[in-house]
């Protein structure tokens, strides 16, 4: 009697993984010994860099405030502390947007923020 190897459970798990590696090279697309181990590659490069966009993301948008505040004679650093100052909670997302779009709008949270340092250096020294 021959054995019992599940044919149709194995052919749509093999087909599954091909189905996957489609548009790799070579082998990687057509072996199911090789297009399981590049699938599965492939599955922890793209979690991982779910994961690492955010922050680049993050970066991006850093320099671009960073850019548009020294554009108003500022540093990216002291813009940070004006706002925290100001109590003004704007994500850097947002501020970004604002200084690549808008930029009378975000000439105008930057000078609240040099107000807000201004009076708190006066507060300091007094």
């Amino acid at each position: 009697m021959p054995r019992a190897t599940n044919s149709p459970a194995s052919r749509k798990r093999r087909k599954r993984v091909l189905l996957r590696a489609k548009g790799f090279r070579g082998f990687r697309s057509k072996l199911f010994r090789y297009a399981k181990d590049a699938v599965r590659k492939a599955l922890t490069y793209e979690y991982r860099d779910r994961k690492r966009r955010k922050g680049q993301f993050r970066r991006l948008w850093t320099q671009r405030i960073n850019a548009a505040t020294r554009a108003e004679g500022m540093t990216y650093s002291r813009f940070i502390e004006g706002l925290k100052a100001a109590g003004i909670e704007t994500d850097r997302k947002i501020l970004a947007d604002l200084a690549v779009h808008d930029a009378a709008a975000f000439s105008a949270i930057v000078a609240q923020a040099r107000q807000a340092l201004e009076a708190k250096a006066a507060k300091a020294s007094a």
